[in-house]
């Protein structure tokens, strides 16, 4: 096994309307407006942009990502990642039965980070533990950026 690798899922439900769930999602230059965790997002181009990350944890994840796919109609946003991460994320956006909004976060990495990559056996629940709780603050992040501007996105 190559304990480098790994496998994420997060679903968050969010109480908005899933046009703009999905338009707040695809601008992800404006994540650090919302997700703490989210410290820099600088666009190269059209379709791509580097971001940095950093949790709880004592070191920063830097990435470029690159758009593979961008479809509203079916609520798809999919990048590829390059750097400190190798891999894809997908973002699927679907309305909620009763209303508002799932938005269901997939990824798949492989850890280049060197540091990471020796601590990879003995760190990993601890970089799992530092993953679920960067993507419940990006939850919480969202739903009150949402709530606090109705006009936005």
């Amino acid at each position: 096994m190559d304990w480098s690798r790994y496998r994420f899922r997060s679903v968050w439900d969010i109480p908005a309307a899933p046009g703009r769930v999905y338009a707040a999602l695809e601008r992800a230059e404006d994540y650090p407006r919302w997700w703490p965790q989210v410290r820099r997002v600088d666009p190269v181009d059209a379709r791509s942009g580097t971001a940095r990350f950093r949790s709880f944890l004592p070191y920063e994840l830097r990435v470029t990502a690159t758009e593979l796919l961008r479809d509203p109609q079916r609520g798809v946003l999919e990048v590829a990642l390059r750097g400190d991460l190798d891999g894809w994320a997908r973002w699927t956006v679907t309305p909620r039965p009763g209303g508002g909004t799932r938005a269901l976060y997939e990824q798949e990495v492989v850890v280049r980070k060197p540091l990471m990559r020796r601590l990879a056996l003995p760190g990993r629940p601890v970089f799992r533990l530092n993953h679920a709780a960067m993507m419940r603050a990006g939850r919480r992040g969202l739903t009150g950026y949402l709530a606090r501007r109705p006009d936005a996105v």
